[in-house]
């Protein structure tokens, strides 16, 4: 049945784009109706931010129409988007971290030349916004200083101010704890409610199957499935963005005997610059041939634990020994070290720590290994050894496109982070510390991690997985570490793990 076209928030008929030799959308139809929340999905590389980019003015079409509102628009440019009623809350938090986040808000549209009538104009039209949409911010805080839940309430409300009846959320909860994924849900909620349209590209089925009421999927640049929510599955989704069946989430059926221990930490304690403490007597045992995931809301000690364990930091104190190699705080673990010791490290952040945007591929997949003898001879630089085993790596983990000349920031972050999982698994590790494995990775680069991770451990190795994913944690690991307050809060054996038990640990609750 055709909807009503005065009840069309979006339409796009036919939308081609093309870079290059890339075909990025093929003839896209997509409606929207208005008060509705509408999942797009697909893998890395299937079209959807494109077309987002499309509605939002970022990219032009090569052909094809866009109403709004039940009329056709030209949107050339963010400002005729805006303009149209459509904002845009991007995965990368597009704020000035130094300013108030009142002054982020009225930043380009500030009402009044005068500063402080300015912002007092603008605080007068945000506190009943903020009030009616459950959106709440200290206006007064620098950003830098809002925690991460807060600073994607303050870009919502940024759109909102501008006048957005139309919001393209992109990959929302990838930075977020899952109480503040529930927050921003329940947010969402609210405005649909209010009349709000909602277009959530996202890899996480099971929040699209929480939150939508509608679904695309995008393959290849077109539609190949569009659907009420009612109709589909988590499974069907994922079949219909692969194009085949997907095992995901399963976990291996046998049990495991693990070998000897490889590393073991006691009493790990860190304090940061302000005294606090971050980790409060830790002890943990990684033993071969076997998983350990390492659950807890994001922020109670596990990316210090990490930073540790890699030689990044030293703690105030506590030891670690790993095979005939003992350290104290005095004389710690450093990452040179660590590599000569067969400890790969997958850091959580694979922009700030596990590449160089501007670098090429090549350059990025020897990172910490550049002073290898295969790649380095009497100072000079083996490039030609470089790229070839960058091409290998590409083959490997299957990342694409398989040009190691491509800077490092062209690549979907998919493929950024397989190829930061192939520099650091490929030597064959014998301790794998990796944190958020596939953080903001669709489905099916899911599964290839999964599956490297597996093989790492099968072949004897010892994995240290640390995710804020409960789902990723309960389908990979042998036994289960959660953390609370930087202290463990308890250990489970995988057979002994369930949501509600691991949820109460993580929450500095006894098991019963």
């Amino acid at each position: 049945m055709t909807p009503d076209p005065a009840q069309v928030a979006v339409s796009l008929r036919g939308i081609n784009k093309r870079f290059g030799a890339v075909q990025a959308n093929r003839a896209v139809d997509l409606t929207v109706p208005k008060g509705t929340i509408h999942g797009i999905v697909g893998e890395n590389g299937a079209g959807k931010s494109t077309l987002m980019s499309i509605l939002y003015g970022f990219y032009q079409a090569d052909s094809g129409s866009i109403s709004i509102d039940g009329h056709p628009v030209q949107i050339r440019g963010s400002h005729d988007a805006i303009a149209c009623g459509v904002g845009m809350v991007h995965q990368h938090f597009m704020l000035v971290d130094n300013l108030s986040a009142l002054d982020n808000v009225m930043l380009g549209a500030e009402p009044h030349w005068q500063l402080d009538t300015a912002r007092r104009l603008v605080r007068r039209k945000l506190e009943p916004l903020m009030a009616e949409s459950g959106l709440k911010v200290n206006l007064d805080a620098r950003v830098d200083e809002l925690p991460v839940g807060e600073r994607q309430r303050l870009e919502i409300l940024k759109t909102l101010y501008r006048g957005a009846h139309i919001l393209i959320l992109d990959e929302p909860t990838a930075v977020l704890t899952p109480a503040e994924t529930e927050a921003l849900f329940h947010t969402l909620r609210g405005l649909r409610a209010r009349g709000t349209t909602v277009l959530l590209i996202t890899h996480k089925l099971k929040e699209i199957m929480a939150l939508c009421d509608h679904v695309t999927v995008m393959r290849g640049g077109a539609v190949v499935l569009d659907t009420p929510i009612a109709d589909t599955s988590i499974d069907g989704l994922a079949e219909a963005m692969v194009g085949r069946h997907v095992n995901l989430g399963r976990r291996d059926a046998a049990a495991r005997r693990p070998g000897p221990a490889l590393l073991e930490a006691k009493g790990l304690s860190l304090r940061d610059e302000l005294g606090v403490a971050r980790l409060d007597g830790v002890s943990l045992r990684l033993n071969a041939g076997e998983i350990v995931g390492v659950a807890g809301v994001s922020g109670n000690g596990q990316s210090e634990l990490l930073d540790l364990l890699s030689g990044l930091r030293a703690p105030d104190s506590g030891t670690l020994a790993i095979g005939t190699h003992t350290f104290d705080a005095r004389h710690w673990l450093d990452p040179a070290l660590a590599r000569e010791l067969r400890i790969a490290h997958v850091p959580e952040d694979r922009h700030q720590r596990g590449l160089v945007l501007p670098f090429a591929a090549w350059e990025s997949a020897v990172l910490g290994y550049q002073q290898r003898p295969r790649y380095s001879h009497h100072g000079w630089m083996q490039q030609r050894t470089m790229r070839g085993d960058c091409s290998a790596m590409m083959e490997r983990y299957d990342v694409r496109p398989r040009n190691p000349a491509l800077r490092s920031s062209r690549f979907s972050g998919g493929n950024q982070q397989k190829l930061v999982l192939a520099r650091e698994a490929m030597p064959e590790p014998r301790i794998l510390l990796v944190g958020q494995p596939t953080r903001g990775v669709d489905i099916g680069a899911i599964e290839f991690i999964h599956g490297r991770l597996r093989a790492l451990r099968d072949g004897g190795g010892a994995v240290l997985l640390v995710s804020s994913e409960l789902d990723e944690i309960l389908a990979l690991s042998d036994r289960v570490i959660v953390m609370n307050a930087g202290r463990i809060s308890g250990e489970l054996p995988i057979e002994q793990c369930t949501e509600t038990a691991v949820g109460r640990l993580m929450a500095g609750a006894a098991v019963h």
